[in-house]
Formats: structure tokens, sequence, C-alpha cells
């Protein structure tokens, strides 16, 4: 009877062993996937590794990676779900940590700015700490940037160290960008020179040519004693050109911000 016992056993114990073999070939096999950009098929390994993964060995770094294959791919949401489960599958705070920072990161590239600092904040005040706290701040600032907030932005790498290289880049495109409200203001006194302004030259120099010879038609018509005509230039031709003035300028500033953002971002 002891034998038999023996016997089983022994082939339960080697069952296990060889069950935990092929669980460690597969995340092996899923990882070489996913390390050489092939996302589509880590994905399809880890899931099949998380199928059988029975003691849940491999949960955390399964969900962990197939959560960075999706946002690799841009599927941001997807991405988030994954890092959630795996934050959820690890008693080290570490890999929580980690996995925060990964939900972070993914709701900053989707552009969910106010959900990545609240994540922050919650962490900042559950963990204290000099490490943590320049970390959060990091991450607090690519927030601010991807949401185009550079002088909050700034404030947050300042935080890590007066003089931090993201810090002089933030302020540097602070400086660089145009005020829109500006822009406008200049375009209603003078027509063209918000275009000037944003450095588009002649552009400017067309629009104050096209208002000047409406203004020139239409003062000229009043004089003439030609009602109709100056009234027909005035509304239709004039005031087409400075409205036109005040549109374009403001669309030159916004694009010329976008521009100088994401040129920055790159």
């Amino acid at each position: 009877m002891k034998i038999f016992f023996s016997i089983y056993l022994l082939l339960v114990l080697s069952l296990s062993v060889y069950a935990q073999d092929n669980l460690s070939i597969q995340y092996d096999y899923a990882n070489t996937l996913y390390k050489t950009g092939q996302y589509f098929d880590a994905i399809t390994e880890f899931k099949r590794l998380l199928f059988f993964n029975r003691e849940k060995k491999y949960s955390y770094e399964a969900n962990s990676l197939i959560g960075k294959c999706y946002k690799a791919g841009a599927k941001f949401d997807d991405a988030i779900k994954y890092f959630s489960v795996a934050e959820l599958n690890t008693n080290l705070t570490e890999q929580k940590i980690e996995a925060k920072f990964q939900i972070v990161r993914a709701n900053i590239l989707r552009r969910t700015t106010n959900r990545a600092l609240e994540i922050l904040n919650e962490l900042e005040k559950e963990i204290p700490g000099k490490q943590l706290s320049d970390s959060v701040n990091y991450w607090k600032g690519w927030a601010y940037m991807f949401a185009d907030n550079w002088k909050e932005a700034s404030g947050a790498f300042a935080k890590i160290k007066s003089n931090h290289e993201l810090k002089k880049l933030c302020d540097q495109i602070g400086n660089d960008k145009v005020s829109v409200t500006f822009t406008k203001v200049i375009s209603y006194i003078l027509p063209g020179s918000g275009q000037i302004y944003t450095g588009n030259i002649l552009s400017g120099l067309m629009s104050l040519g096209w208002n000047i010879l409406g203004g020139y038609l239409t003062v000229n018509s009043f004089v003439e004693d030609r009602i109709f005509d100056g009234a027909v230039i005035g509304s239709l031709i004039w005031l087409r050109f400075y409205r036109g003035n005040i549109q374009s300028a403001e669309n030159l500033a916004v694009q010329k911000n976008i521009d100088i953002s994401n040129k920055a971002l790159r």
C-alpha cells in the first residue's frame, strides 16, 4: 500500500513540475515575442499562459506585459484594463506602484489628463518619500505637457530639480508660443499685423493690401456720391476682407502654437 502511495505521490509531483516547466517555457516564448515587437502574437501567447496558470504564478507579469503590448499598439483602454488586473494580482508594493505608473502613462497618451493626475496624487498621499515624489512629479510634468499646459509642467519638473532639462524645455516653449488673444486684438486695430506677428509676413502684407484697397474703394464711392456702390463694396468686399483678416490671424496663431508644442513633444 505504501509503495502505491509513494508511486502516486511521485507521479503527482512529476506532473506538477512538468506543468511548471511548460508554463515557464510558455512565458519565455511570449516574452520573446514581446521583446521583438510581435505584440499581437505576444498577447495571444500571454493569454494562453494565463489560461493554464492555475496557481497564478505569472498573473502579474503576464497581465502587465499584455498591457504593454496594447499600449505599444495604441490600444490604451485595453492597456489600462490589463495594467489594473496586474495590480490586483500582486502583493508587492513595488509591482503595485509600477502598475499604477503604467496606468498613468496610458492615460497621458490617450489625453485623459485629469485621471492621470488623480492617480499620481493618490500615489503621493499613500506612499510618501523623495524618490517616489520625484517620479510622481516627473509624470505630472509629462501629463501637463501632453495637455499643452507648459507652465504647470515646468513647475512639476522644478520640484524635482530647479534646473531640470525638461523644465528648461517647458520654459522655452512658453516663451516661443504666441498669444492668440493679442494676435486677434492687433488684427482688429491694423489688418495684417496679426499674421506678421505669427511670422506669416506675406499673408499679413496681402491682408493689409486687400483691406486698404477695400477701404479706398468704399470711401471713394461715398466721396463721389455713389452711395449704393459704397454700401455694397463696404459690406461685401471690405468687411469680408476685414473679418477674414481676423479669422486668418487667429487660425495662424493657433496652428503655430500647435506646431511648437508638437515639435517639443517629439
